[in-house]
């Protein structure tokens, strides 16, 4: 009888590095599993995808990897574009690995590995961006770019507080933008300073910022839209409000959607699972609703 096949993509730089001295306990997780697996160090931007899309078609029976939020929306975008979805395993190495809390996987990375041969699947949403794919949040505003401007050697030492000490340079000088919003029949329409469209419990390591009551496989995002503030007053609000996680306030939109068109008269940036996602002055976006399945804990509600 032949062994399954397993692709392993992983990228040695996430986190602080950790990945490397956990590398041959996690195959050997794998291969006792009954696995026979192939390694693949990522060395630049894009390789998850590219070796998903070329090596996974009729060859491998599941796909793992380990590092950050973005090591594993590379593999989903990969999987997203070839015929044939297998299920993808996750290793969380990454700075805040919001998505990988979300999912209840473990930060032990031993253990996170053994969830892939011993879990089970869960059909989770995936989000449509244009022409792209994401995890668990698009975003513009105030502090989205903060995610991928940030060295990697800041975040390691840091963490998620990197995030926040880099956005803090960055108050005295907001930034909004005008854009009309379409979703749920509805039209908004406003100035505003931060948008999410998510699907995670948490958000730069922050739980429960999303909401209180959030399905991974309900076919909604979660979106939080941000009004600029008029005084620092209002600006305080905001701030509060997040940090507080009470996100009913008249400074903000918050509500479900499973589809948007954002319209604006200049490109915005965007990022998606905290990595760069372009400029765009029309976006669409769309939950495909159980669209992928990640391995997680048998326990996981």
């Amino acid at each position: 009888m032949s062994r399954r096949k397993m692709l392993f993509i992983y990228n040695p730089r996430a986190g602080k590095a950790q990945i490397r001295s956990n590398l041959l306990d996690m195959i050997d997780v794998f291969t006792r599993a009954g696995y026979e697996v192939t390694a693949y160090p990522t060395q630049a931007r894009g390789d998850g995808i590219k070796a998903v899309v070329e090596k996974t078609p009729g060859f491998y029976d599941m796909v793992a990897c380990s590092g950050g939020d973005g090591t594993l929306d590379e593999v989903v975008t990969g999987m997203m574009q070839c015929e044939e979805k297998l299920p993808v395993g996750y290793v969380p190495a990454g700075s805040t690995n919001d998505f990988a809390g979300s999912l209840h996987i473990p930060k032990n990375m031993a253990k996170a590995a053994r969830i892939i041969v011993e879990g089970r699947d869960f059909a989770c949403d995936i989000g449509r961006f244009n022409h792209d794919f994401f995890v668990y949040i698009a975003a513009f505003g105030i502090f989205t770019d903060v995610s991928y401007e940030t060295r990697q050697d800041v975040k390691n030492v840091l963490g998620h507080m990197a995030y926040i000490l880099e956005g803090m340079k960055r108050i005295s000088g907001i930034q909004s933008y005008s854009m009309r919003v379409e979703c749920n029949s509805q039209v908004i329409e406003g100035d505003f300073i931060f948008g999410m469209i998510t699907n995670s419990t948490s958000v730069g390591g922050f739980k429960r910022i999303t909401g209180k009551y959030v399905q991974l496989d309900d076919g909604e995002f979660e979106v939080t839209l941000i009004k600029r503030p008029s005084n620092p007053m209002e600006l305080n609000t905001i701030m509060a409000a997040l940090l507080s996680q009470n996100i009913n306030t008249d400074l903000m939109y918050c509500f479900k959607a499973s589809s948007l068109r954002f319209e604006s008269g200049e490109e915005v940036a965007w990022t998606l699972d905290g990595e760069f996602g372009g400029r765009h002055s029309e976006v669409e976006i769309e939950n495909l609703r159980q669209a992928m399945s990640i391995r997680v804990p048998d326990n996981m509600q």
